[in-house]
């Protein structure tokens, strides 16, 4: 199976602007990801390549400068960058899901004042959801946004911010009535600049994987903000306007469950061929031609869920079902197809001289980010039930 995240693609624009993010994979990031990687460093001369080819702006309305291009373009170029190194795609992953969140759920004037920044991008978005106390179930939250005049007054803290300590303005799930039942009625999300007087941001967390992307803890000490920041104007629907962005990032990182996937076979089946054991190449022994097709199919499969949920998003329709069917299997099917390639490649893969290291410890990220594969199957099981009423 060649390497090609065009082939199911049908709109000639999306193809044209996938296959140039695959060239510049090919060009300016695999000879350096391990570098930046090893270092822990954050990648600037990727991220300005990402910038100049307008990936921040992908999907930014046409209105305010951005490409407005489709989710179905968006998870194939993510696809490409996580080929190359899975942190580019998750370095504009809270990016997109935050100018998503703003373009889809925002006032007229949140869009003015933030989109135009986020195309070049003069201003870096992230999104804070996860708490010490409150991981999977986010409705758990403790941080709170109190009214006081024209203002809120927030308290509290927040986990695993990715882009923590870069972003300009800050997606936060907060509780507005802690008393509301059901729970989700008492969330609202606000949007905060990075220079909130009592918006503290804390330390960077040393990751396994996930290089070169800062994963930061922050704080909210009576960060005062204007009613104005409220996304969309109205209290209690933050948690249903987060939700529909997590479905941006679910197709995000299902795509990168995609990319890293591919990156393995690809480097798999090319050293089976070259790699010599009992007399012939490795590849014309039955065991190792089983894994590579098995690692095929799964892939390929991967990549049809990745689209057909990219394509429902595109539609307008609700998308948690696809997106998160996408996300649980091409995150799984990534983890087993890294192991797999491991395997193949024998002692060799355990060295820092190759990739496959790297993409043995950015693989488990996947199965947790965006909602770990219980909460998928979770959400996945409330969708189908309706579907068989008794």
């Amino acid at each position: 199976m060649a390497r090609d995240f065009t082939a199911d693609i049908e709109d000639p624009i999306a193809r044209e602007v996938i296959a140039n993010v695959g060239t510049w994979v090919d060009k300016e990031v695999r000879p350096v990801a391990s570098e930046f990687e090893h270092a822990d460093e954050y990648p600037d001369p990727l991220v300005k390549g990402m910038s100049e080819m307008g990936l921040f702006g992908i999907k930014i309305p046409e209105r305010y400068g951005g490409l407005d291009l489709s989710f179905e373009c968006y998870a194939g170029v993510c696809m490409e960058l996580a080929r190359g190194w899975m942190s580019l795609a998750g370095i504009i992953n809270t990016h997109v899901l935050v100018g998503y969140a703003i373009s889809e759920y925002g006032t007229e004037e949140q869009k003015q004042a933030y989109l135009p920044k986020l195309v070049e991008p003069e201003m870096r978005c992230a999104l804070s959801i996860t708490e010490p106390d409150a991981g999977s179930d986010a409705q758990a939250i403790r941080t709170t946004a109190k009214r006081d005049g024209d203002d809120y007054v927030i308290n509290g803290q927040k986990m695993w911010v990715t882009n923590g300590n870069r972003a300009g303005v800050y997606l936060v799930m907060t509780k507005t009535d802690p008393a509301a039942e059901p729970r989700h009625k008492g969330i609202t999300a606000f949007l905060i600049d990075h220079d909130t007087p009592g918006f503290i941001k804390g330390k960077k967390f040393d990751k396994l994987g996930y290089k070169g992307v800062e994963t930061t803890e922050l704080a909210f000490d009576d960060a005062r903000v204007p009613a104005t920041s409220v996304l969309g104007g109205a209290e209690g629907r933050g948690f249903q306007h987060i939700m529909s962005a997590l479905e941006v990032g679910r197709i995000n990182v299902a795509a990168r469950g995609v990319g890293v996937a591919q990156a393995a076979f690809d480097d798999s089946i090319r050293y089976a061929q070259k790699r010599v054991a009992f007399g012939k190449p490795i590849f014309e022994h039955q065991a190792q031609q089983l894994r590579l097709a098995e690692m095929a199919v799964k892939i390929r499969a991967a990549r049809l869920l990745t689209l057909d949920a990219a394509r429902k998003k595109d539609s307008g329709e609700r998308s948690d079902l696809d997106a998160g069917m996408a996300k649980l299997y091409a995150t799984e099917i990534a983890q087993q197809c890294v192991l797999d390639a491991m395997r193949i490649h024998g002692g060799v893969a355990y060295s820092k001289e190759l990739p496959l290291e790297r993409y043995y410890r950015d693989a488990p990220l996947m199965i947790i980010a965006e909602g770990t594969s219980d909460i998928q199957k979770i959400v996945i099981a409330r969708s189908i039930v309706k579907d068989y009423p008794v």
